[in-house]
């Protein structure tokens, strides 16, 4: 993979390129590499031997590396493909293999953020500790419907610029 974790050498670089410190990283590396082994029953060097084919991410940390960096940069696979040295179907199954390692890490370390609030009920349950909760929301651009009444169901509610 052409991003190791040497290139990155401040901590602004580390948060800015995967979202976390290299401690933070380091102890998620740990338990990383045990969800991995757990769910293959072998190191991901001594699997890529076993399976003999010409693999673009040779350890656990790469692959964490690999997921975390996906994730953050939001980039489509090809690209990602392109920054990280491989094709863009292999960047899509390299994500689908962290993502899965790493859901069962951060369950198993109860750490995995909740996405299943169906209910009102269930939301209240979830953040009755909470005293304040702050949403963040992105407007995502929309086409804009030919039919009028489509258009008012869809209508932000903002104003033309004076």
């Amino acid at each position: 993979m052409k991003i190791t974790t040497s290139d990155l050498t401040q901590d602004r670089q580390w948060s800015a390129t995967l979202g976390m410190t290299k401690k933070r990283f380091f102890v998620l590396l740990e338990h990383f590499k045990n969800a991995y082994f757990e769910t293959y029953k072998a190191e991901l060097s001594k699997r890529k031997v076993e399976v003999n084919i010409g693999y673009c991410i040779n350890s656990e940390e790469e692959l964490l590396l690999f997921t975390l960096f996906s994730l953050k940069s939001g980039m489509t696979y090809d690209v990602l493909g392109v920054v990280c040295g491989m094709s863009g179907s292999n960047a899509k199954r390299n994500q689908e293999i962290g993502l899965k390692i790493l859901v069962q890490t951060l369950t198993k370390l109860k750490a995995m953020p909740e996405r299943k609030l169906l209910t009102v009920k269930d939301f209240q349950e979830f953040f009755k500790e909470e005293k304040d909760l702050i949403i963040d929301a992105t407007e995502q651009h929309t086409q804009r419907p030919s039919d009028d009444e489509q258009q008012k169901e869809t209508y932000s509610g903002k104003k033309k610029p004076t």
